[in-house]
């Protein structure tokens, strides 16, 4: 079986995919989400692996070509360029690199360009924006340190799970307690939609009638 760390298996990321993002985020007691700015470049695209942060200048991705000579196959960039949106970070030849070194994705708290391309070569990218501006190569800058997006701080490692319903992190060790909890809670939502079909109402099975009645519904 093939893994992309020590920490989780071609198994388990393929049961975290078909859970989606959400349901990780509740099943870890509604932590971890990205500020819901930052969203796939397609609808379709979703990613899954070990976070290797970049810390960045706005407006210059040096150190993301850095970061490429030491990233491996399954991981998930995660480039902070301070939500700086007037210059595209990535594009088309970063990705074309990305996929040679099998890259899983990428998150950016900026900008990219070159989306259609991107799209094309179904690389999934998870973005703030887009700009059709270029960046400088001249700027310092860190590899694999806590980067923060929001109010949410990732460290090298971290879990990263993207879908089209925004971006979820999740502590490497403590991925196994969140798929459990995750199924867990599919299995109560998937017996909850058999109840409604029967008849049952969300009142009913979420027990807020009382919350009604305190509210003088």
């Amino acid at each position: 079986m093939s893994t992309f760390n020590n920490n989780i298996s071609k198994s388990d990321a393929d049961k975290i995919l078909a859970l989606g993002s959400a349901t990780l985020y509740e099943a870890q007691g509604a932590y971890g989400a990205l500020d819901a700015g930052i969203k796939p470049v397609s609808n379709n695209m979703k990613v899954v692996g070990p976070a290797l942060t970049i810390d960045i200048r706005p407006g210059d991705n040096l150190m993301i070509h850095y970061a490429l000579l030491q990233a491996k196959a399954g991981d998930v960039l995660v480039i902070d360029c301070k939500g700086f949106l007037e210059a595209g970070v990535w594009g088309d030849v970063l990705t074309t690199q990305a996929l040679s070194i099998g890259l899983a994705g990428i998150i950016v708290n900026g900008a990219v360009r070159d989306a259609a391309n991107i799209i094309e070569m179904a690389f999934p990218v998870f973005t703030r924006g887009l700009s059709i501006k270029g960046t400088g190569k001249s700027q310092p800058g860190k590899v694999n340190v806590p980067v923060t997006i929001g109010d949410c701080t990732i460290y090298p490692g971290d879990i990263i799970i993207g879908d089209i319903d925004g971006v979820v992190v999740v502590k490497a060790d403590n991925i196994h307690n969140a798929l459990s909890q995750a199924i867990e809670r599919e299995n109560k939502e998937s017996n909850f939609k058999e109840k409604i079909e029967k008849g049952a109402t969300t009142a009913d099975l979420m027990k807020l009638h009382d919350t009604f009645r305190f509210l003088g519904l």
